[in-house]
């Protein structure tokens, strides 16, 4: 018999933030809706321990959901609008299937990215309720400490509850205002996924980008998310192949997946032909800048790094625009830019590695060895300790060679 705590912890896994959205549609509130998932989750476990795993636990437990809900509603003071949010779970909870329930994601995306939240509110809480990424794992993607994430989200959530905010999509006069934070969260739950190789994340965002791009098909943003996210995921099997993470220029380009990129490149010239430039489009340009045939396009990708740092000016675009400036063979006034992120990239580990190149670039090499040691000590994989590793080595012998060559 199947484990029924793994059989639920798989379900979760995949399903979690669909069901969640589906509660959360119809009860119009956060705790309510988490609660109801929770107490369903009990069930399975019980029931599941007696009898075994149902052979599609995603149809039980959102059933199992929705009956926990209307208990929860029947158990408190009501209003009208919880009156017809039991009316609704008890017409769906009674449906033959009730997997065959419409997706509610990208509703509940547009709520959590709401104007009156704050913009890393608006991440954190759709990562944290739509895909269920731990408090910590956000924290890390927006290189910040858990306590104050966990205290961002519980705060965005109670906003939410403040205002009587609705689980709608919003009016299409308002779609403008809120699309730019809905891309950034598709694309920051895409990003997630590719730094830690989880292709269910990877595959959710593409999902959630390509929704989206059904409600607003000429939109020239929205295919440039896409766009984006499909360059990458292209070149996923290439880009870690032993561990180790190898750039796009030095990859195998046999294992890249071709109709991906064609799709990339199609959503991409579709989106800049139509003359409205935005932050998306400069990121999709600039991945495609990086698989050329021949080499990376470094000057074009370092004049499309200095346009989106326009747009974006954060911390990680300049430092992405000082590596690219290096790579035209300006390394110095690279050097330069880069010292000026040392205090807000404290704790990136991608800065200390690009530091350390361009000091030993500079033949800074004291500099460069320390570089490399907080790289390393910094590194998320044993893989890229080890060839960062490499790289301080190769320096210190540069450094003995120098010492014991006699000046001419």
């Amino acid at each position: 018999m199947t484990d029924p705590a793994a059989a639920l912890a798989h379900c979760l896994r995949r399903d979690r933030g669909r069901i969640l959205a589906a509660l959360i549609a119809r009860v119009q509130d956060f705790q309510l809706a988490e609660d109801a998932l929770q107490d369903a989750c009990v069930s399975a476990l019980i029931h599941w321990g007696r009898a075994g795993p149902p052979h599609r636990p995603e149809p039980w437990l959102i059933r199992a959901a929705f009956r926990k809900a209307i208990d929860r509603l029947r158990g408190a003071a009501r209003d009208s609008r919880q009156t017809a949010a039991l009316s609704q779970l008890a017409r769906d909870e009674a449906a033959d299937d009730p997997a065959s329930i419409p997706d509610e994601r990208l509703r509940l995306i547009f709520t959590c990215c709401h104007p009156a939240l704050e913009e890393k509110s608006r991440c954190a809480l759709t990562l944290r309720i739509v895909c269920s990424l731990t408090t910590a794992e956000i924290a890390a993607a927006f290189l910040d400490t858990e306590p104050t994430m966990g205290q961002r989200i519980s705060r965005a959530k109670a906003r939410i509850a403040a205002l009587n905010l609705r689980f709608d999509l919003p009016d299409p006069a308002d779609w403008p205002e809120r699309l730019c934070s809905v891309l950034t969260v598709i694309y920051l739950i895409f990003t997630t996924g590719h730094t830690q190789s989880n292709t269910t994340l990877c595959q959710e965002a593409i999902f959630l980008a390509r929704l989206l791009q059904d409600l607003l098909p000429n939109d020239p943003e929205t295919q440039a998310c896409l766009a984006l996210m499909l360059f990458a995921h292209a070149r996923a099997a290439a880009r870690a192949p032993n561990g180790q993470t190898i750039p796009p220029e030095a990859q195998d380009r046999s294992l890249w997946n071709a109709n991906e990129i064609t799709e990339a490149l199609t959503l991409l010239n579709a989106a800049i032909s139509q003359s409205r430039p935005g932050p998306m489009q400069l990121k999709a340009a600039i991945a495609a800048a990086h698989i050329l045939p021949s080499s990376p396009d470094w000057p074009q990708i370092e004049a499309l790094y200095a346009r989106l740092l326009e747009l974006e000016p954060t911390p990680v675009v300049a430092l992405n625009h000082a590596v690219a400036l290096a790579e035209t063979g300006q390394a110095a006034q690279a050097l330069r830019l880069l010292e000026a992120l040392a205090e807000p990239l404290a704790s990136y580990q991608p800065y200390h590695a690009a530091l350390a190149h361009l000091l030993a670039l500079t033949a800074n090499h004291p500099a460069a060895h320390a570089a490399y040691t907080r790289a390393i000590a910094l590194a998320e994989n044993l893989a890229d300790a080890a060839f960062l590793a490499e790289r301080r080595k190769n320096l210190l012998d540069a450094q003995a060679v120098s010492k014991i060559t006699p000046e001419t």
